[in-house]
């Protein structure tokens, strides 16, 4: 595909997610299977634009006088890949492209963008607004304006079975660095636009249960609650099992870990994380037993991870901001 069918697509596919209130993720899962002409490098180029349409709707949308799906999209190019108005008119009026830009949506791109309210210049719901100064203060705006970026990938390294500088040397190819707070991350940067995904679950490292894909919030969570080797530990929320992996690696695999959650489909990753970490102190149970949760004597330490607000995930599920 050219860029200008591209174009085409995330307008098709934006329409798509607002219309039918859609998640952004099986639109584009849908739109592939429709179109099975795109390549690999075409969805990455579209899904791409598409997330960076919905990370920064409200700046792209004021950038191009315009809210609807072709508004979005116009917007974005201009704001966030730094197209200028006639290129983009160049792209959309190519074979299979959007259609020539009118006379004001030129004039609205060309124009600056000039001052505008925290909740476009942050790109978060302005309904929001109230709660977010609450609780940022002074940071509200950097603090969005980075939940608008794209997410890099953090890696957890797994110190059972690796050090961080075996997985460095064996991540090297992809520019794979240290984090700056968690002592077991390492970061890759999202990949550019045109460049493909990179799928760190095909590498051996990870299949040897060397590392597993961890935000760095979420190791610091562990690195916070501090399990102690030889202790009973419980972990009640817990999902695929992220953090019961890293608490198994800060007890270094002595005592008892206790992994439960009310969603058996969210549970059911965590048998072959576990497998594959070679922790052998975790018991997991059901979660129509939680009654096996509780211990005689309590335990040293209980993890709650409770749902939240989601606004953590914005970065990868940005249409999640607008829901």
């Amino acid at each position: 595909m050219k860029q200008a069918g591209r174009i085409a697509a995330a307008i098709e596919i934006i329409t798509e997610i607002f219309t039918r209130n859609r998640p952004a993720s099986e639109s584009l899962r849908d739109w592939g299977k429709a179109h099975r002409f795109a390549g690999s490098t075409d969805r990455h180029v579209i899904g791409t634009l598409v997330y960076d349409c919905l990370r920064n709707k409200n700046s792209a949308a004021a950038r191009a006088g315009d809210d609807a799906p072709r508004g979005l999209v116009l917007g974005t190019l201009a704001e966030i890949w730094k197209l200028s108005a006639a290129e983009i008119d160049a792209l959309c009026t190519e074979q299979f492209g959007a259609g020539a830009l009118s006379g004001v949506e030129r004039k609205n791109l060309e124009a600056p963008l000039g001052d505008q309210p925290d909740h476009i210049v942050g790109n978060f719901p302005q309904w929001l607004t109230p709660q977010l100064r609450a609780a940022f203060g002074d940071k509200l705006i950097p603090e969005m304006q980075a939940l608008a970026q794209r997410a890099p990938i953090d890696l957890r390294v797994n110190t059972l079975k690796a050090s961080r500088e075996s997985v460095l040397q064996s991540m090297a190819k992809f520019n794979a660095v240290a984090t700056p707070l968690s002592p077991w991350g390492i970061r890759i940067q999202a990949p550019g636009i045109e460049a493909k995904n990179i799928n760190v679950e095909a590498e051996p490292a990870h299949g040897l249960g060397h590392f597993e894909v961890q935000d760095e919030a979420s190791q610091l969570a562990a690195l916070i609650a501090a399990p102690k080797p030889g202790q009973s530990v419980l972990d009640l929320c817990a999902g695929a099992g992220g953090k019961t992996l890293a608490l198994a690696a800060l007890m270094e695999n002595q005592g008892q870990l206790v992994a439960y959650d009310r969603d058996k489909h969210r549970l059911r990753p965590i048998f072959e994380r576990i497998t594959r970490s070679g922790a052998s102190c975790i018991e997991v149970v059901p979660a129509d037993e939680q009654e096996k949760t509780e211990r005689r004597g309590g335990y040293d330490l209980v993890v709650v991870d409770a749902p939240c607000t989601g606004s953590g995930t914005w970065r990868r599920k940005p249409d999640a901001k607008w829901r």
